[in-house]
């Protein structure tokens, strides 16, 4: 019976298996957060959001198309051709803001526009802004716009990310404390069951009382109570954590039941000096102030673009022509300016350009609220990394304090265990430095799963789960 006592109290309840279960198979929190991130449809989901950044990004990509456009027109009436316009092009937007377009033209008629070039002609051109447009246009501020949303949206997979894993890890470690339990309640369960055998056959002998019996009974009842209620937690738990848990075709199971939690990697982290480190990963790595940046970003598009309003309208175009369809039939660069072609100017300002100041003020007010939000959320985001480590410091001495009283409960346990063999105590006293002994691993499995709900807590507020 000592022996049995002594090797109970010695053993880590960390390292104990359902007794009903057959064939445990070991589920590693390794395991379970790779499936999760694999298969969870919020991890899917998040993918999607990167994938329609990109599909954003192409779409404004496609304002720089190359386009290819054909009009055609024809009158005839009361047995006359009036006229007949031909008119293929094909343009070129460029990044620098200028377009360029070629074409053909096959122009007749009896009636025909007189600055219409008659019979087939051809022309290569250019439109070019001077002024607004020269350095940002919507054609180009869409599309950075578009490269930073872009990477906006994988900042947010990160944040999505982040939360899910927080979620599915404390999830995770409620589970494994539900068992933890279950597995202490079941091995007291089972030495007093063993010590009421033992009381009952030495009451029969004559040296027990029948009060010994009841005391005995009485903790057997206590455990039983205790086991059945850690049984439907861990039931419940075991349930939570099937939220989390899905398979490759987007189909949800229920984990088996035979699947038990690895409570062997319990390790508490060496935490000097790593404050610092944390706020400093925070600042540089947490997704919600990476999407600020960017979008800070992209609000300084805005405010080049909104400066350009600003400016005048001043555009230029020239176009080099020629008969036939090869423009460059008989082409002289010295003649650009002199024969075969036709040019253009563009000017237009409002004379108070109130529209124009009002928005880029618009922009710059923006970037000002914006700044003033990514300061204030960083502070916060600070503050939360403080006190979730300062909680997990807090928690590690707890561990340690609590680890140092079950070693003294489990010395007075075996001692009290021995007078009692020995006729030297009581059984209310041994159930007393039992009951304590429990509460001390109770406490333990609870401080141990606060402690990595905290630790997690750090990682999560610092944003660097992935």
């Amino acid at each position: 019976m000592i022996r049995i006592l002594c090797s109970l109290l010695l053993i880590s309840c960390l390292t104990k298996s359902i007794a009903q279960s057959n064939n445990p198979v070991v589920f590693s929190p390794q395991q379970f957060i790779e499936q999760v991130r694999q298969f969870h449809p919020v991890a899917k989901q998040a993918k999607i959001v990167v994938q329609k950044a990109d599909a954003e990004l192409l779409a404004a990509k496609g304002l720089f198309d190359p386009t290819a456009q054909l009009n055609a027109e024809r009158k005839t009436f009361d047995g006359k051709n009036y006229f007949f316009y031909t008119n293929p092009e094909v343009k070129l937007p460029t990044w620098i803001g200028a377009d360029f377009k070629a074409g053909l033209e096959n122009n007749g008629g009896q009636f025909l526009n007189p600055e219409v070039t008659r019979s087939q002609s051809s022309y290569l051109g250019i439109e070019m802004p001077l002024a607004r447009g020269l350095v940002m246009d919507k054609r180009r501020a869409a599309v950075e716009q578009a490269r930073l949303f872009r990477s906006q949206s994988d900042q947010e997979r990160l944040g999505i990310i982040n939360d899910l894993l927080f979620d599915s890890y404390i999830t995770y470690w409620e589970w494994a404390g539900a068992y933890q339990l279950y597995s202490i309640y079941s091995r007291f369960l089972e030495i007093s069951r063993d010590r009421l055998r033992f009381v009952r056959i030495a009451f029969f002998n004559g040296d027990r009382s029948v009060m010994d019996t009841v005391e005995a009974l009485t903790q057997v009842q206590n455990f039983e109570m205790l086991q059945a209620n850690a049984l439907m937690r861990f039931n419940n738990t075991r349930l939570e954590l099937s939220n989390f848990l899905w398979e490759e075709r987007d189909s949800a199971y229920i984990i088996p039941t035979n699947y038990v939690p690895d409570t062997t990697q319990f390790v508490m982290y060496q935490l000097a000096d790593q404050l610092d480190n944390y706020v400093s990963r925070a600042n540089q790595e947490n997704p919600f102030l990476r999407m600020y940046d960017f979008k800070l970003d992209a609000l300084e598009v805005e405010r080049k673009l909104k400066f350009q309003s600003l400016l005048p309208y001043f555009n230029v175009k020239y176009n080099l022509l020629n008969q036939g369809y090869n423009v460059f039939r008989n082409f002289d660069a010295a003649a650009l300016f002199t024969n075969n072609y036709k040019w253009g100017i563009d000017f237009k300002i409002p004379l108070f350009l109130r529209e124009g100041r009002g928005d880029y003020r618009k922009a710059k007010l923006k970037i000002q609220e914006t700044n003033l939000e990514v300061s204030n959320k960083r502070w916060q985001i600070e503050n939360k990394v403080r006190f979730y480590y300062n909680e997990m410091t807090l928690l590690e001495k707890q561990l340690r304090i609590t680890q140092q009283a079950l070693n003294n409960y489990q010395i007075l346990l075996r001692n009290e265990t021995l007078r009692f063999e020995n006729g030297e105590s009581s059984l209310f006293l041994v159930n007393t430095r039992e009951n304590k002994v429990m509460e001390s691993m109770e406490k333990l499995v609870e401080l141990r799963i606060k402690y990595y709900k905290s630790r997690y807590a750090t990682e999560w507020a610092a944003g660097i789960l992935r």
